[in-house]
């Protein structure tokens, strides 16, 4: 190892290390707070480019780069990783790990990549497609790489690696899909496995089981756990870990079951919704040496709403009600901002930072008081969620300032329709697995019913008091999908829009002090670190993620369209570097076909459209800035055409793969008449205006 390597004492003084960002949140706790002072409240106002490079990747950007030792090392879509002279912006080199590009179809939320995590003189990336790749830091060259899941399923990686000690963890993703949850330490120098810690039970467990699945087969009942439909009951862990070297605790989030409707997952006797489902939505703390469990602590027992428990993890030493509390703190998509002691799990406090209507609160035991209309699974019913699916706060990071004593969170109000599915049966091939009628959540084709859903479509910055329990100021943004944070020791707190702005705020207040026209939405969190002796603050822009690709693009982005620039910004005080003029979006016409199917054709092209394609292609057919429109396809005037496409695979270098393992050309025909009525709906309203 060099003298510039990583190490583990380099880990472990990682946040005063104030040249440099070495890991994906600046240090194991995760706080994403840099103590510079350069860049401040009085002198923002003189931040300015300093320089910016293009990727070659048109998706969504939500990558945390690492900085160390003057190179800029992070991801981009389609897992690539790219260097650069952190001070000037010369690329150094760049890495395509080749994922295939039907691998695509297997991403619910975009093919984004969060990171890379350094040890030693090497990077780890995780792929896409479910390999880790070792790369020579100064080179980029690959060392090895292994494949950590498997191919034949559904799973994905997006989040970044973490290291604890040569132990190289990574989870996985695809709980959409039916797969089962678990996470592994890899050697970073061998690239062996050393352990590796599933989530919720097989479905078959015994007394040579671990003890800690033997507990959680307990709360499941029946379903689908290790049936022959393959599918895994879900609980991924797609995102958050951190780790507390002095109790030598590793804390993960495990995502949502699978499917979501718990009515089919774990049925109880009268086939609804029964038990807790461990360890679903829940803070898992274990041993990284071994992968032992210590101890959990469920967010949302029972999920059945998508309520994953992958959001950021944050750990921090506060004081509350007078004494010295070791805390570890989450804001979940259930909408609930949890302070737990981490050495135990004990929960300390759980108060919304959104609005919630599934639960009225928290009781003594850490346990949500539930409102029985929401729970879908049990009452059969529809019934209107708040969060919804997407939660109240995403995968994007929180930070947080130990002087102000605040958490930053990127939060939003979306809430969703749940409609259970009659004689749902799962699909270990393709669509999602979730066990609620999608379309019947579809917005009608009346326009002004849908300006009033999207009116109820909120964004904010929320700066929360984790011991008065409660938001001390609350910026307000247009919409949801707004970007990660960072807190500085110059008092600032910066944050990317969906609105194609990259701002800094008071971080006492609230107050905005400086804004840059990114001509693009931010989601990525920004980092900063000083080269030579001079600050800069960094983000990767670029419009995408799950928001961005369901989102009803006609009726959110009317009067500005969210494009899609892939581009690296870096800023510093006198920067004088300029982007290239905007362009434009242009849209292909509205012209479809003239509609003459069927109801009940167009009916089942819906119902089908809304499992397989809705993900990717917004549920109304209306099409993103990232993907492509339906409505505006080419291969609607011709059958064929579209069958070579969905059927074939025609396009699966481009991301989209065949359909034929789960759709019938009946069923694949179906979906094109829908969506050519959907568009004559479309067509109509706009020549109304």
């Amino acid at each position: 190892m060099s003298e510039k390597g990583i190490s583990a004492e380099r880990m472990l003084s990682a946040q005063s290390d104030d040249a440099n960002w070495i890991t994906y949140g600046r240090n194991y706790e995760e706080q994403r707070y840099s103590p510079l002072t350069q860049i401040s409240t009085e002198n923002v106002g003189e931040l300015g480019l300093a320089w910016s490079a293009d990727m070659d990747t048109a998706r969504g950007q939500e990558s945390t780069p690492l900085v160390i030792d003057g190179v800029m090392y992070f991801t981009t879509a389609w897992s690539k990783v790219k260097a650069y002279n952190a001070a000037t912006g010369e690329e150094i080199w760049t890495y395509d790990p080749e994922v295939p590009g039907e691998t695509g179809v297997k991403a619910c939320c975009d093919v984004v990549n969060r990171g890379l995590a350094a040890w030693g003189d090497s990077l780890f990336l995780g792929t896409l497609d479910g390999r880790l790749v070792k790369l020579d830091r100064e080179t980029g060259t690959v060392k090895w790489e292994k494949q950590t899941t498997d191919p034949e399923k559904s799973y994905t990686i997006t989040g970044a690696p973490r290291i604890i000690d040569g132990r190289v963890l990574i989870g996985n993703g695809g709980a959409e899909f039916g797969v089962r949850g678990y996470f592994a330490a890899y050697d970073a120098g061998s690239g062996d496995e050393l352990w590796r810690f599933y989530t919720v039970p097989a479905g078959d467990e015994d007394e040579n089981s671990p003890e800690y699945l033997q507990k959680a087969a307990e709360t499941w009942s029946g379903g689908v756990l290790g049936s022959e439909n393959g599918i895994g009951g879900g609980g991924t862990v797609w995102d958050a870990m951190a780790y507390d070297p002095n109790l030598d605790l590793l804390y993960i989030g495990v995502g949502n079951g699978s499917p979501w409707n718990r009515a089919y997952r774990s049925p109880g006797k009268d086939g609804t919704g029964e038990g807790d489902n461990l360890y679903l939505s829940s803070i898992v703390a274990v041993r990284p040496t071994t992968g032992e469990y210590v101890w959990h602590y469920q967010t949302t027992p029972g999920e059945t709403w998508d309520f994953t428990a992958t959001q950021h993890i944050m750990l921090a030493d506060l004081e509350i009600e007078g004494k010295p509390r070791k805390v570890l703190m989450q804001a979940p998509k259930n909408g609930f901002f949890y302070v737990l002691d981490r050495e135990t799990g004990e929960f300390i406090s759980g108060d919304p930072y959104v609005t919630v209507n599934w639960a009225t609160g928290i009781d003594e035991n850490g346990r949500p008081i539930e409102n029985p209309e929401t729970r879908i699974d049990k009452t059969g019913k529809p019934a209107l969620v708040a969060p919804g699916a997407l939660g109240g706060h995403n995968w994007h990071p929180m930070a947080y300032h130990p002087g102000e004593g605040l958490v930053y969170i990127p939060a939003f109000e979306a809430a969703m329709m749940y409609a259970p599915e009659a004689n749902w049966k799962p699909d270990p091939n393709r669509g999602f697995n979730v066990g609620f009628d999608l379309a019947a959540g579809d917005l009608p084709p009346d326009e002004g019913f849908r300006r009033e859903v999207a009116g109820t479509l909120k964004g904010m910055l929320v700066a929360w008091d984790p011991v008065a329990k409660k938001p001390r100021w609350t910026v307000e943004h247009p919409g949801p999908w707004n970007g990660g944070l960072l807190a500085t020791g110059g008092g600032l707190v910066f944050q990317g829009t969906a609105g194609s702005e990259f701002n800094a705020y008071d971080a006492a207040n609230g107050k905005k002090l400086w804004s840059f026209a990114a001509q693009t939405g931010v989601v990525a969190p920004p980092i900063t670190y000083t080269v030579d002796g001079e600050q800069y603050i960094a983000v990767l822009a670029g419009w995408g993620g799950a928001y961005a690709i369901t989102v009803d693009g006609d009726l959110l982005n009317r009067k500005a369209p969210v494009r899609n620039v892939s581009r690296m910004l870096v800023f510093k005080i006198g920067g004088k570097a300029e982007l290239p003029a905007k362009i434009d979006m242009a849209k292909m016409p509205l012209d479809p076909p003239p509609s003459r199917a069927s109801a009940d054709v167009i009916a089942a092209g819906g119902k089908s459209y809304a499992r397989y394609c809705a993900v990717c292609h917004a549920p109304g057919a209306v099409g993103s800035t990232v993907l492509p429109d339906l409505r505006r396809s080419g291969s609607l005037v011709n059958p064929a055409a579209w069958q070579s496409i969905v059927h074939d695979g025609a396009l699966k270098d481009n991301g989209m793969a065949s359909f034929k393992g789960s759709l019938t050309k009946e069923q694949i025909d179906a979906i094109r008449e829908w969506v050519i009525f959907r568009a004559n709906q479309d067509k109509v309203m706009k020549s109304e205006q």
